[in-house]
């Protein structure tokens, strides 16, 4: 299926039904006497998550969703139907925005939640609600009044503990599919991977986390080279960054510019992402022979004055994978 990660769409809900003029022809009873019966409420648009959906594709098919409207009033006090409801089903980590005021409306993260997003009209009154003592026969009713109606713009986040970061072909979409169930394209050449990817990965000790491997950014990115800022949103939740490097051909000054590519394209973007908790991660590292390529990167984090975590895998020869998946999992625990 393809991913669709944001969608447009009109919602208008159900208009009120319209009250009844109506009197009863009865004997003995002046004038007969007022029975027009109330309308129906319209029906409510309701926003609903769906653990099962993971995608916002259907909402890009049909782009006016419309609630039914309540019935009319009839005679002998009838009371129209209320309009049923229209629920939109969407994926978990679903943000609703009003397109017009950018106002955000709602937040979905969790299976199941329900958020009203635009309500049915109210009913019209029939003319047996305003008779009185001093009014027995009134000619007056009410119509039902027009249901909310709104432009609503639908973002989806992808909700992952651990966000992949690094340029094109450093090893993330490798990593992944080693250590998880999602397969995202692997080959040589750059942007391989253009959309985001979500793998549940499992740790003996029962304990899970969820990755997500986005598209590899380059510099200028902020100016919409390679593929942009895109899918940068998706990791704006995630607890856990990790900046993967290819270390192969080794080169100390490309490896540091690399860093620094990186850093200033997620500064540009959005700084408070640099707050994130994020570990460095040199990759390729069986492409070196050179016995001393701990202290090679060593010197590196020195040069850069890199002060959280690093570590030094093959995705390849599935070096120093399971290490690093322990010490995930126990960060993400506390």
């Amino acid at each position: 299926m393809k991913f669709i990660d944001e969608a447009n769409i009109l919602i208008i809900a159900g208009k009120g039904g319209d009250g009844c003029i109506s009197f009863r022809r009865e004997k003995y009873i002046p004038y007969g006497g007022p029975n027009g019966g109330n309308g129906g409420n319209g029906g409510n648009i309701y926003i609903c998550a769906n653990k099962n959906i993971n995608t916002l594709m259907h909402l890009n098919f049909k782009k006016i969703y419309k609630a039914e409207d309540g019935k009319n009033g009839k005679s002998n006090l009838c009371t129209g139907k209320n309009g049923k409801k229209l629920n939109i089903y969407v994926p978990i980590g679903t943000i609703v925005k009003d397109k017009i005021n950018n106002k955000i409306l709602g937040k979905i993260f969790i299976n199941n939640k329900k958020i009203l997003l635009a309500k049915g009209g109210t009913r019209g009154l029939g003319n047996n609600y305003f008779k009185s003592s001093t009014n027995r026969t009134p000619y007056k009713k009410t119509n039902g009044k027009l249901g909310e109606k709104k432009n609503i713009n639908l973002e989806l986040l992808l909700l992952a503990d651990v966000g992949l970061i690094g340029l094109p072909n450093s090893g993330k979409s490798t990593f992944i599919n080693i250590i998880s169930s999602a397969k995202p394209k692997i080959d040589s050449y750059p942007f391989t991977t253009i959309k985001p990817y979500l793998g549940a990965v499992y740790i003996k000790n029962k304990q899970t986390f969820i990755i997500a491997d986005i598209p590899g950014l380059i510099k200028n990115a902020s100016k919409g080279k390679g593929l942009g800022y895109k899918f940068l949103k998706h990791i704006k939740h995630c607890k856990l960054l990790l900046l993967f490097l290819d270390i192969e051909p080794y080169n100390k000054l490309n490896i540091i510019l690399n860093i620094k590519i990186i850093i200033n394209e997620l500064t540009k973007y959005d700084i408070k992402l640099l707050k994130k908790p994020c570990w460095l991660i040199f990759n390729k590292i069986d492409l070196i022979i050179n016995k001393k390529i701990d202290n090679i990167i060593i010197n590196i984090i020195k040069k850069i004055k890199w002060k959280n975590n690093y570590f030094i895998i093959s995705c390849l020869k599935n070096k120093g994978i399971k290490n690093l998946c322990y010490k995930i999992s126990n960060f993400l625990k506390n």
